[in-house]
C-alpha cells in the first residue's frame, strides 16, 4: 500500500484495493505518505552532513526508489546500510535492488523488528556494520504497526540500549491529534486489510526519545522536520501530514 502511495510499481491489486479504501477514508493518504518518505530523505542526508556513515533502517517496506542507501551514499559514498524487513516479498525485492549497488556497502536481512536481539544479531548487519561504532538506526512509519504502548516502548528501548554513544534515532508516527475523524476512518481500512495500526499522541510519541538529544527541530510534524524550502512547508497542512517526526541522539 505504501508502495502504491508512493507511486511505485511494486504493488498488487490486494494493495491497491485496500489502499482505495484508505483513500476513500482519508484522502489525504497519498499527502501523508509522500510527505512522510521526504521527511525520510531530509533526514537521512542531514545525518550524512553530520558525520553519521552507518544506517539500520528497520521495517524498510518495499524499496521504492530513491531509497535510503541512495540518499546517505549521494552525500557520502563510504555510507554503509542495513535495510531490515519480515516480508519475503520485501526480500525478494530488495535482492534484485542490491545487485547495482557496491558490494559489502548495502545489505539486506530477513527479521522482524519485535525481536531486536535478533536483527541486531543477523549476519547480514554484524558483516555490514560495526555495533561499536555509531549507528543512525530509522523506524520510519513502521512503530504505529506495534499495538500496545509497552511493546512499542520496549522494542525501541532495546535498540537504544545496545546502540553506543553518538548513535541516532529517527521515527516517524501516525498521529490522531490533528483529524481524529478522519484518521480514524482511514485506520479501520488498514484494519480491514489486515494490518492493524496505533495511532499516538505527541506525548506518546515523544517517550520514544527518552534519555536522548532531540536535534533541531525537535518533535514536529513530518512536512516541518527542515523543510528544504517555505513553499515545501506551505503546501501540506499539518492534518494532512497526520505524522509526527524526530531525530535524537544518544549522550
Amino acid at each position: 500500500m505504501y508502495d502504491y502511495f508512493l507511486g511505485g510499481t511494486t504493488n498488487f491489486p490486494a494493495d491497491r484495493e485496500s489502499a482505495g479504501k484508505a483513500m476513500a477514508a482519508f484522502p489525504a493518504v497519498l499527502v501523508a505518505a509522500r510527505t512522510n518518505r521526504q521527511f525520510m530523505h531530509r533526514s537521512v542526508r542531514r545525518l550524512a552532513q553530520l558525520g553519521m556513515r552507518q544506517f539500520l533502517d528497520v521495517g524498510t517496506g518495499i524499496p521504492t526508489s530513491p531509497n535510503l542507501h541512495e540518499i546517505a551514499q549521494e552525500t557520502a559514498p563510504d555510507a554503509r546500510v542495513v535495510y531490515t524487513d519480515n516480508d519475503p516479498i520485501v526480500l525478494t525485492h530488495a535482492q534484485a535492488l542490491l545487485r547495482s549497488t557496491p558490494e559489502g556497502r548495502t545489505a539486506y536481512a530477513q527479521c522482524d523488528a519485535q525481536h531486536p536481539e535478533l536483527l541486531l544479531s543477523a549476519r547480514e548487519v554484524r558483516e555490514t556494520l560495526d555495533l561499536e561504532r555509531p549507528v543512525a538506526l530509522s523506524l520510519i512509519a513502521l512503530l504505529h504497526f506495534v499495538p500496545g504502548e509497552r511493546a512499542a516502548h520496549d522494542i525501541v528501548e532495546h535498540f537504544k540500549q545496545a546502540l553506543p554513544s553518538g548513535s541516532t534515532l529517527t521515527v516517524s508516527h501516525v498521529t490522531p491529534d490533528f483529524d481524529p475523524g478522519a484518521l480514524a476512518r482511514a485506520l479501520e481500512a488498514y484494519d480491514a486489510a489486515g494490518t492493524p495500526v496505533q495511532a499516538r499522541t505527541r506525548e506518546e510519541f515523544t517517550r520514544f526519545f527518552d534519555g536522548w538529544e532531540l536535534l533541531d527541530p525537535g518533535v514536529t510534524v513530518t512536512h516541518r522536520w527542515r523543510p528544504d524550502t517555505e513553499r515545501d512547508l506551505s503546501q501540506v497542512t499539518d492534518a494532512e501530514a497526520a505524522c509526527y517526526a524526530a531525530v535524537a541522539r544518544k549522550p
